[in-house]
C-alpha cells in the first residue's frame, strides 16, 4: 500500500477518525492484504509460466513421437512394398490396398507370428541337427575303438607269423604278411583320419600366438622323411591360431607332398607371403603333378587319385576343413610330371 494511497484515505476522513488509533492498525490490514494478493499473484503467474513451459514440452514431444510413428509407417510401407511374398488382393496391385491404422498393424501382427513360429521351427532343427551330429561323433569314436581292437591283433599275429615261421614262409608268402600289415596300417591311419576329420571343428578354437617356424620343425621330427626328398623351409610368421589345429593343416600338405613325389631327388618347400588381411602359405613340390580336372575332386573325404597304400583319401579333406573354419580359402596350381603347388589363406 502506498503512502499516496494513506494519504488520500485520511483526506477523506473527519479530524476524529484520522487522528484515532484504530486508524494505523486499519491501514496496516489494508497494506497487508494488498502484499498477500501481489504474493498470489506472483504465485499464479509462475504457475501459468510453469504449466504453459510443460504443455510446450509435451506437445513439442507428442509432435516428434508422432513424426517417428509418421516415419516408421512410411519405412513399413516401404516394406510391404518391396514384399515379394507378400499376399495382394485380386487385383495384385499395391495401390488400393490400405496400409494405414488397424490394417497396418494386422499384417505386422500376422507377420510377426509367422516369424516367431519360423524362428521356433528353425530353432527344434538346429537342436535336432546338433544332437544328430553328437550322435554321430559318438558313434565314430565307438566304431573307432571297436576297430582298433581287431586290427592291433591282425597286426599283433601277423608280426608273430612272420617272425615264428620265417624258415616255412616263401618269399610270396612273407610278402602276403607285408601286404596284411600295411593293410592294417592303412586302416588304422584312415580311422584316426576320420576322428580327426569329426572333431576338427567341435571343440571351440582357442586363438593364441603360433610359431609356425617352430610348428613345422615339429612336424618335420614327427614324421618319416625319405632321404631323397629334400624340404626347403622359407621363414614363416608368428600367426593368431590354435597350434594342434595348424600341425595338423601343415602335416597334411607336407605328407601329401612327399608320399606323391616320384622324384630321384624330389623337394617339398613351404613358404609365405604377405597379402594384406591374409598370409597366404604354399607348400610346392616337383613330384607328379594333377590334372585340372582332379583340382576339386581331392578335397572330397575318401577321394584318392590313386591306390596308394600310404594314402588314406582324407588327409586334404581335413586341410579344406581346417582352412574353412579359419575363414581361409585353399586352391592349387599342378602341372604333370613338374609338381604341385598348394596355396592356401589365413586370417592375420
Amino acid at each position: 500500500m502506498t503512502s499516496l494511497l494513506k494519504r488520500q484515505i485520511r483526506k477523506y476522513l473527519t479530524p476524529e477518525l484520522a487522528a484515532s488509533k484504530n486508524l494505523e492498525a486499519f491501514l496496516d490490514a489494508i497494506n497487508r492484504s494488498y502484499s498477500n494478493f501481489d504474493e498470489q499473484f506472483a504465485m499464479q503467474q509462475r504457475a501459468m509460466s510453469i504449466s504453459s513451459d510443460e504443455l510446450f514440452e509435451a506437445n513439442e514431444k507428442l509432435k516428434t513421437e508422432a513424426e517417428s510413428q509418421k516415419e516408421v509407417i512410411d519405412k513399413l510401407k516401404h516394406v510391404l512394398e518391396t514384399l515379394k511374398f507378400y499376399k495382394l488382393p485380386e487385383d495384385n496391385t499395391m495401390h488400393d490396398v490400405d496400409l494405414d491404422g488397424s490394417k497396418l498393424v494386422d499384417f505386422i501382427d500376422g507377420q510377426t507370428r509367422e516369424i516367431v513360429e519360423i524362428n521356433k521351427q528353425r530353432e527344434l532343427l538346429v537342436n535336432e541337427l546338433a544332437h544328430q551330429n553328437q550322435e554321430l561323433s559318438d558313434y565314430a569314436h565307438m566304431v573307432s575303438h571297436d576297430l582298433k581292437s581287431p586290427l592291433r591283433s591282425i597286426d599283433a599275429l601277423s608280426a608273430w607269423l612272420k617272425e615264428d615261421y620265417k624258415d616255412k614262409l616263401d618269399e610270396n608268402g612273407s610278402k602276403n604278411l607285408d601286404l596284411i600289415r600295411n593293410s592294417v596300417e592303412k586302416m588304422d591311419s584312415l580311422i584316426n583320419g576320420i576322428l580327426e576329420y569329426s572333431t576338427i571343428n567341435k571343440n571351440r578354437i582357442e586363438i593364441y600366438d603360433v610359431n609356425l617356424n617352430l610348428v613345422i620343425d615339429d612336424i618335420l621330427n614327427s614324421i618319416q622323411v625319405p632321404e631323397h626328398i629334400t624340404i626347403i623351409k622359407n621363414e614363416l610368421p608368428v600367426i593368431l591360431g590354435d597350434k594342434y589345429r595348424l600341425q595338423q593343416l601343415f602335416q597334411n600338405l607336407i605328407v601329401n607332398a612327399i608320399t606323391n613325389n616320384d622324384k630321384t631327388q624330389g623337394e617339398v618347400e613351404i613358404g609365405m607371403k604377405d597379402a594384406g588381411a591374409f598370409w597366404e602359405f604354399f607348400v610346392k613340390d616337383n613330384g607328379k603333378g594333377i590334372e585340372e580336372l582332379y583340382f576339386d575332386k581331392i578335397f572330397k573325404t575318401f577321394e584318392s587319385l590313386e591306390s596308394n597304400v600310404n594314402s588314406t583319401g582324407i588327409g586334404l579333406s581335413i586341410v579344406k576343413k581346417i582352412i574353412d573354419l579359419y575363414k581361409g580359402s585353399v586352391w592349387l596350381t599342378s602341372e604333370i610330371g613338374q609338381g604341385t603347388t598348394f596355396y592356401f589363406t589365413l586370417k592375420k
